[in-house]
């Protein structure tokens, strides 16, 4: 049987849908240095009739796959501006490794308001969801439908919108650092002071400061928060969608209770992990103790950009529990080992926050189970932080419906607070 897909990671075919209204793509400019190791090229200018696209017939291409894929049809208002888009280039460190020096990417969509317009907008980082490719990341808006989504629903109303690549993917000659806590935190806030940069040479002053996160992006965005609050950085407000906020129990659910519901790309996804883990952690042989050895090379091509998602799913099974060696399975239950204490490190909601935020959450979400997107505003409440709420998208909201359902709600939610 055909493994249906209906996830994070972005699929090229459902955004190539619809190119023919795109506007044509200028050639990109001469990249443009602004401060040290950052750099800036122009990459094309969605108009008004390819982003109300993007929320319409791309949108329907997008939910076709899922639980609910009408629900959100003509949910969306028109779009304002065009917005020109820009990728960044920038220097960082790999914290796990030393702060090991490397070079990453990132995206800065701008509102093409006019020449009279004013120059100061608030901005929103939105990070990423779960990718398989390289390629399909902000910095390629074009390979990325939930950027080109944020992209049509905030920037073309008004909103800066910035995003990083991440360790691993866009330019980065790095391992992908999947669901590496310090290298993603590093990651975005590297990117942030980037972007900061690239507006500054624009004459653009950045407001108000929201954060957005879909999937792996809801934790790293809660992961970020942390470390922007450490450094005094002020958050206006965040929201998180289906955000896997505690990963121990994220991976100890998939791992040992398997449910129907379970999405059939969690092989990959687990896949990816173990071998960041491997990596940025230098927990040599953690792979091969994890992973059943039939399925070993594919993982290993899969992770390094030498095997497709699609070639990866044809050689190995759907079902998690199928692809893991069964002693490993028993370690995590278990708890205690090396590998279990990196992801008790990379809890992302067991703090006290200073801005307030909104979790959504769905009864059919394939990927992240509704207690764990639940998990911050329980425990906000218990330790009396700012204001949590956590919103239900609905019974029918698979992943892909937790995330439209929160691009719209938050869009509404983060609008009230520039009125005040």
């Amino acid at each position: 049987m055909k493994k249906s897909i209906s996830f994070a990671v972005t699929i090229c075919a459902i955004v190539a849908l619809g190119s023919a209204d795109r506007l044509q793509a200028a050639t990109p400019d001469k990249a443009i240095s602004v401060s040290s190791g950052v750099e800036y090229e122009y990459i094309e200018t969605y108009s008004t009739a390819k982003l109300n696209a993007i929320l319409s017939s791309e949108l329907d291409d997008f939910m076709s796959s899922s639980t609910e894929p009408k629900a959100f049809h003509g949910a969306f208002p028109p779009a304002a501006h065009a917005v020109k888009l820009y990728r960044v280039k920038y220097h960082s460190v790999v914290p796990e490794l030393g702060n090991r020096p490397t070079i990453a990417s990132g995206l800065v969509a701008i509102p093409d308001m006019g020449a009279d317009a004013s120059k100061a907008m608030p901005m929103v980082s939105y990070q990423h969801g779960t990718v398989f490719d390289k390629s399909y990341v902000p910095s390629n808006p074009d390979g990325s439908a939930e950027t080109q989504i944020m992209i049509a629903r905030f920037a073309s109303d008004g909103y800066i919108v910035i995003g990083a690549d991440y360790f691993g993917r866009g330019i980065s000659d790095l391992p992908d650092s999947y669901l590496s806590r310090d290298s993603t935190r590093q990651a975005n806030y590297d990117m942030l002071l980037a972007a900061r940069a690239v507006l500054a040479s624009m004459k653009i002053e950045p407001t108000h400061l929201f954060l957005s996160g879909w999937s792996q992006g809801g934790w790293a965005t809660m992961i970020y928060l942390h470390k922007l609050q450490e450094l005094g950085e002020k958050v206006t407000a965040a929201a998180v969608a289906s955000a896997p906020v505690d990963i121990t129990l994220t991976m100890n659910r998939w791992l040992n209770n398997y449910q129907p519901i379970d999405a059939v790309y969690l092989p990959a996804v687990v896949a990816l992990q173990l071998q960041s883990q491997e990596y940025y952690h230098q927990q040599t042989g953690l792979t091969a103790e994890a992973i059943r050895p039939e399925y070993l090379d594919s993982a290993r091509a899969f992770y390094n950009n030498k095997m497709n998602w699609e070639t990866f799913s044809a050689k190995t099974p759907s079902k998690l529990q199928d692809f893991i060696n069964p002693a490993f399975r028993a370690s995590v239950a278990l708890g205690g080992s090396p590998y279990w204490q990196v992801l008790e490190e990379d809890e992302a909601y067991r703090w006290t926050r200073a801005m307030p935020l909104h979790t959504y959450y769905g009864a059919k979400d394939e990927v992240t189970p509704h207690f764990i997107a639940m998990l911050p505003a329980e425990t906000q409440a218990l330790l009396g932080g700012a204001p949590t709420q956590a919103i239900d998208a609905g019974d029918s909201a698979d992943h892909r419906g937790v995330f439209v359902f929160g691009v719209i709600e938050q869009k509404n939610w983060f609008d009230t607070f520039l009125k005040k």
